[in-house]
């Protein structure tokens, strides 16, 4: 069993459509808290055509400007929906903008919904756009310092660079792909990117259970690895602390983990995706659960999701019991 080095947590930033600004503020006041109570990472997910942050780039520079030390990452940015060459400039202007804490996490495949979405995406090229790993390489390269344009020097006035500009040193070191699969797992180790792990695993094998598919994951992707057992991998299950919860919140959050416990009994889809459940009650409770976890049991940082439909109020609740009880009950240490 590791050690619990590094606690982050994971949100989806949801908002009323009639009044966005306000979620947007919760989510950056949500970030703060986490930097107050000494979190390592705050982490934002993608939602595209939904009530969520669509656009964690942007909510991150302006979390950059509001913290000074917690790490800030996206678990995780489909690059389906992203120019490769855009993406690379837009993640190292935040990176510099925040000191050096930016962490991207990214994913491949078709946006979801392609059908639904190609003509407004890509209207003229929808047949022919490449989703698989190269377009992972193409961002790899570019955030590396590789060319991007065969002409650099002074033109008129101006003056041109044949990289992407500004160049984040250390942000290459920093990326993390989010995969579900055993060749997912292994390609990230193979390119020398960090692992993000979640609550979603492809159902693998003749007997899928959830902690063995994940630890399976956890196993190639190191040995792949060129840091081997040093590399990083990062665990991102939903966890719910109840400790200072008024009976109210604890009624609701049983009522949110009941409804989702269902679609855990088997894989589910044509993508055979496996769930974990929703790990909820007293820190003690949750670390004892934890610690019997396969998969857990090999890593030592984790970016717990925060479940999506619930009030700031709530949140603070959930984060601060995680921060002041489930972590260090983990042996995990607030970072000052």
């Amino acid at each position: 069993m590791r050690a619990l080095q590094r606690l982050g947590f994971l949100t989806i930033g949801l908002f009323d459509e009639a009044d966005p600004r306000a979620g947007h503020e919760s989510t950056l006041r949500i970030i703060e808290l986490g930097e107050q109570l000494g979190f390592d990472s705050a982490w934002l997910r993608h939602r595209h055509l939904q009530f969520g942050i669509s656009s964690p780039v942007a909510v991150l520079a302006a979390a950059s400007q509001r913290t000074s030390r917690i790490e800030l990452g996206t678990a995780v940015t489909p690059l389906g929906w992203e120019n490769p060459l855009r993406l690379a400039e837009d993640w190292a202007t935040v990176d510099i903008l925040s000191g050096g804490r930016l962490n991207p996490g990214l994913s491949v495949g078709p946006p979801m919904s392609y059908d639904t979405v190609k003509d407004a995406l890509y209207p003229d090229t929808a047949e022919v756009e490449d989703f698989s790993y190269e377009r992972v390489k193409r961002l790899l390269g570019f955030i590396r310092g590789e060319k991007a344009s065969d002409f650099s020097g002074a033109r008129a006035f101006e003056e041109f660079s044949d990289r992407v500009q500004p160049h984040a040193v250390g942000l290459a070191e920093r990326l993390w792909y989010g995969g579900a699969s055993l060749r997912s797992a292994q390609w990230a180790g193979e390119n020398g990117m960090n692992f993000l792990t979640s609550s979603v695993v492809k159902a693998e094998g003749p007997a899928p259970d959830f902690a063995q598919i994940q630890l399976s994951h956890v196993q190639a992707f190191r040995a792949a690895h060129p840091l081997g057992e040093k590399a990083r991998v990062s665990q991102g299950l939903v966890v719910i602390p109840t400790d200072s919860a008024t009976p109210g919140q604890m009624a609701k959050y049983q009522a949110y983990v009941d409804r989702r416990t269902p679609r855990t009994a088997r894989p589910q889809g044509p993508a055979q995706l496996l769930f974990a459940r929703d790990l909820i009650g007293t820190s003690e409770q949750i670390a004892e659960q934890l610690r019997a976890h396969a998969a857990y049991a090999q890593i030592d940082e984790v970016a717990f999701a925060l479940p999506f439909s619930f009030e700031h109020d709530d949140y603070v609740q959930i984060l601060t019991d995680m921060a002041t009880k489930l972590g260090p009950a983990l042996g995990w240490t607030p970072r000052d």
